[in-house]
């Protein structure tokens, strides 16, 4: 699995050290073995799990702005686990509201020694942003509009939402609230992947 980690990571120009490499592939080993007993993602093989969930999460990683993130919806830690071992110096909180997932997580901090992470099981409506957040992330969330509703409340002052889509989403910008805008809109690259990827930015007007 290195083996082919090094040679997506080459073919997405992203450089990293190998214990940042090693970290991600033994996340990949927790999730395939927890999945079995667990159902915590669709995807079977740890090798379409380097493109799907790892490849997937990271390329995200240059456009965040800040140290404090939120993964919304995390999951089993997608994408905020991936990020928070190629960023090690931020910290991400990972929101979710089902158990076993967040079971996982702790695990997965526990195992891993991962210091920048604080698994949370919460609804996102109920949990307090005290401080408030550089950058609320989720690919979860069914749509643009539901995700600031939901949301709204975790942002710092100049903090961004970063949604993570497939197909770039021009029906669901056109519904946002008026009171938030599309800062920016990024054609991710993610090698080996079909399909589109895009990162949307958002930033509220009330600032």
């Amino acid at each position: 699995m290195l083996n082919k980690l090094s040679r997506l990571l080459s073919a997405a120009g992203i450089t990293l050290p190998e214990n940042q490499q090693q970290q991600l592939i033994a996340y990949v080993e927790m999730l395939n073995k927890w999945n079995k007993a667990y159902n915590l993602t669709s995807v079977r093989d740890p090798n379409e799990m380097l493109v799907r969930h790892i490849m997937d999460s990271i390329v995200v990683e240059p456009h965040l702005r800040g140290t404090r993130f939120i993964d919304v919806g995390t999951g089993p830690g997608l994408p905020g686990i991936p990020l928070a071992i190629v960023r090690p110096q931020s910290h991400f909180t990972l929101l979710d509201s089902l158990g076993k997932r967040v079971r996982f997580l702790k695990q997965v901090q526990h195992e891993l020694k991962l210091e920048n992470i604080a698994p949370v099981q919460s609804r996102v409506e109920d949990f307090p942003a005290e401080p408030p957040f550089d950058g609320v992330i989720s690919r979860a969330f069914a749509s643009l509009t539901d995700m600031v509703t939901w949301c709204h409340h975790l942002p710092a002052e100049n903090g961004r939402f970063y949604a993570l889509k497939g197909l770039r989403p021009d029906d669901e910008i056109s519904q946002l609230p008026a009171q938030f805008e599309v800062e920016s809109i990024v054609k991710l690259s993610v090698p080996q992947l079909e399909g589109d990827r895009h990162l949307v930015m958002i930033k509220s007007n009330d600032v």
